[in-house]
């Protein structure tokens, strides 16, 4: 990856889109230090995309592990739930 600082960049921005269109990336620095990478759109949808679908393995792995977790004992009894349904019915009567 080429690097050039903010100054050099500002006075040559047409040969250095120039060269991201050509497939390089380019960090621009300012004081030494990277603030900004010239890279082509094709690239940045591909970066993001791979973030895309590690984050879709990752779910996909919970999903799988929470398959295999028995599940847990219901912990309303049916008088509760008949409570709580109660309730709902009774705010929405008053409305």
């Amino acid at each position: 990856m080429t690097t050039i600082s903010a100054s050099a960049a500002r006075q040559t921005l047409p040969a250095q889109l120039d060269r991201v269109e050509a497939g390089e990336q380019i960090e621009i620095t300012r004081h030494g230090k990277v603030v900004a990478v010239l890279i082509s759109p094709e690239e940045l949808r591909h970066r993001r995309a791979s973030h895309l679908w590690a984050e879709a393995d990752r779910v996909a792995q919970d999903l799988e592990e929470a398959r295999r977790r028995p599940l847990s004992k219901a912990r309303m009894t049916p008088e509760r739930g008949a409570e709580l349904l109660n309730y709902i019915y009774e705010g929405r009567a008053s409305r």
